[in-house]
């Protein structure tokens, strides 16, 4: 038996679209990867999935900068410029921060994961979390490339896919990115 089909909206108007089918290609999109250095090897491990998926999707080396910030805590404030700089359409943040005997590692987890939600959701552009959290520097060599894949290489996806959904809310195709207001 086939779905009925949806009755239309009471006001004759089509809803939102809420899912976009897509390829997933980068097509002339540019992408700003915001790179940690502190754990350097992990966070060059998540840089090449990034670039690596990117790469596969269609984007051109051309179209891929990135930028290093000296630890995670950094990211969200570089990604705000970059964004705001116009130079990129979507960010991909890769970091890591591990669990340490203070309280240091919930500050540091916390301001990162505010700071790039307020980003996205401020920017209205893809800001794609690729910053992990883990207890051991076992743990996050598993998710740079190790048993549990590359994080990297997934942040990269979430943001090709972010920025296919969020061009197909507007009639016409937009790619760019408008300028950030300050509050």
């Amino acid at each position: 038996m086939a779905p009925a089909k949806p009755a239309p909206p009471p006001d004759g108007k089509e809803p939102l679209k809420s899912e976009v089918r897509s390829d997933l290609r980068a097509g002339a999109r540019r992408f700003g990867l915001v790179v940690s250095r502190f754990n350097e090897e992990i966070c060059r491990a998540l840089e090449d999935g990034a670039r690596t998926c990117l790469l596969a999707h269609g984007a051109s080396e051309s179209a891929i900068s990135t930028f290093r910030v000296p630890g995670a805590f950094e990211i969200p404030a570089a990604a705000r410029v970059l964004l705001e700089s116009g130079r990129v359409d979507a960010i991909v943040a890769l970091g890591v921060v591990i669990r340490g005997e203070t309280p240091h590692f919930g500050y540091v987890c916390d301001a990162v994961t505010a700071g790039l939600s307020r980003l996205a959701y401020d920017a209205g552009r893809p800001v794609a979390f690729g910053v992990l959290t883990v207890d051991s520097v076992e743990q996050a060599r598993e998710r740079a490339g190790g048993a549990r894949g590359n994080k990297g290489w997934e942040a990269a996806l979430a943001a090709l896919e972010m920025a296919e959904l969020l061009d197909g809310f507007f009639e016409a195709p937009r790619v760019g990115f408008r300028r950030l207001e300050r509050p």
